[in-house]
């Protein structure tokens, strides 16, 4: 590959000295610019490996040309010789200061001028593959970041799935949570990573009722206190099960699991945790998961309308709910209908298809009655 070399110059017969000279090292390919103005423009759509520049030109000097190459992208690097006869120690320390990589004398076939191109081609050439070299690298570690990230998507999955099995009738609603907990988090305005993560990390919300016994999770009545005590110890089992883990998103999903039945008004558990207290993703994934636990049918009840779940919302935020959370959950009311109506027009993961539901919805909201108020 040819190094590519940018060479201003006001005088038409140095470019054309500069040009054989530069070439006639080898493996160099010259352009030539009159005016370095356009040759800026030029730089801005191309890429070069060495730059040589007059000192006194009109329009622009080279101490100008200098300073604004270096703020272009893929030019701050690259070595830069200014072309001068006026090589006294204040130009010379303000080229330097504008970025400067060396100094050329207007002295034609001086074996110093000689000497110097030679090295700024080789520099030019040794920069441009450490370039490459470095994209190729950024390349790679995008590459295994993807990876990573799919691993720990793929993670969330297997674990919300070893709840699903429990029970397929509530498979999908980790689905809908998820979804509903996406349009939250963005209303709310949360960075568009922490509102991915939100969304990634919802499964994992009621992942503790792996260690709840069947004759209590699948009990189609309503449950005893006793029984409910137990309930509630999956949002402790869930936090423990998820937490320590060096994967980010797993780390939420052990914030979420121990925070969604956390109240606003500090009533709810396990620790009773009020306000700004509870985890933003906690308080993101309770309306979600309230909200779906009244509208789906269930085998000991019936789905309550989408109207009148947006009304016990309403009611309660400010009790139960974060009233940021219910508003923004609220503000894409179309979108909610759509989830609820099964509509899918995001797919959840790369492994999300039809046939996978992933975890169960929150045992505890047998009759509507029982929903934490």
């Amino acid at each position: 590959m040819l190094t590519q070399a940018l060479l201003v110059d006001d005088s038409r017969s140095v470019l054309n000295f500069l040009k054989r000279h530069i070439e006639a090292e080898g493996l160099v390919e010259a352009t030539t610019f009159l005016d370095p103005v356009e040759a800026l423009a030029c730089a801005r759509e191309r890429v070069f490996d060495l730059v040589l520049v007059d000192y006194e030109m009109p329009h622009m000097d080279g101490i100008s040309f200098i300073r604004t190459l270096r703020t272009l992208p893929g030019c701050v690097d690259i070595p830069i010789a200014m072309i001068t006869s006026r090589q006294t120690d204040d130009v010379k320390m303000e080229a330097l200061q504008a970025g400067a990589t060396d100094f050329l004398p207007k002295a034609p076939q001086s074996v110093e001028m000689t000497v110097r191109l030679r090295n700024l081609i080789q520099l030019g050439a040794a920069v441009r593959k450490l370039n490459d070299r470095a994209a190729h690298l950024a390349s790679e570690v995008a590459a295994a970041t993807r990876k990573l990230g799919e691993r720990e998507e793929e993670i969330i999955l297997r674990l919300a799935l070893a709840v699903e099995y429990r029970d397929n009738d509530t498979g999908e609603h980790t689905l809908r949570v998820a979804r509903y907990s996406r349009i939250i988090a963005e209303q709310l305005g949360l960075p568009a990573r922490l509102c991915r993560d939100i969304y990634l990390a919802a499964p994992l919300h009621d992942v503790g009722k792996v260690a709840i016994p069947d004759n209590i999770l699948l009990k189609p009545g309503k449950l005893t206190d006793d029984e409910m005590a137990v309930i509630r110890t999956h949002a402790t089992i869930g936090e423990r099960i998820l937490a320590d883990s060096s994967c980010e998103l797993i780390q939420l999903g052990a914030q979420i699991a121990a925070g969604h039945h956390e109240r606003w008004d500090g009533a709810g558990y396990p620790n009773g945790l009020r306000t700004d207290e509870i985890p933003v993703a906690a308080r993101v994934v309770a309306v979600a998961d309230v909200f779906d636990a009244l509208t789906t049918r269930r085998p000991y009840k019936e789905p309550m309308p989408l109207e009148v779940a947006r009304d016990y919302l309403v009611e309660n935020k400010g009790r139960q709910f974060d009233p940021a959370c219910v508003e923004a959950f609220l503000s894409r009311w179309d979108e909610v209908v759509g989830i609820a109506a099964g509509q899918q027009a995001t797919p959840f993961l790369k492994a999300e298809v039809p046939h996978t539901p992933y975890i169960e919805c929150a045992a505890e909201s047998r009759p509507a009655e029982d929903v934490p108020a």
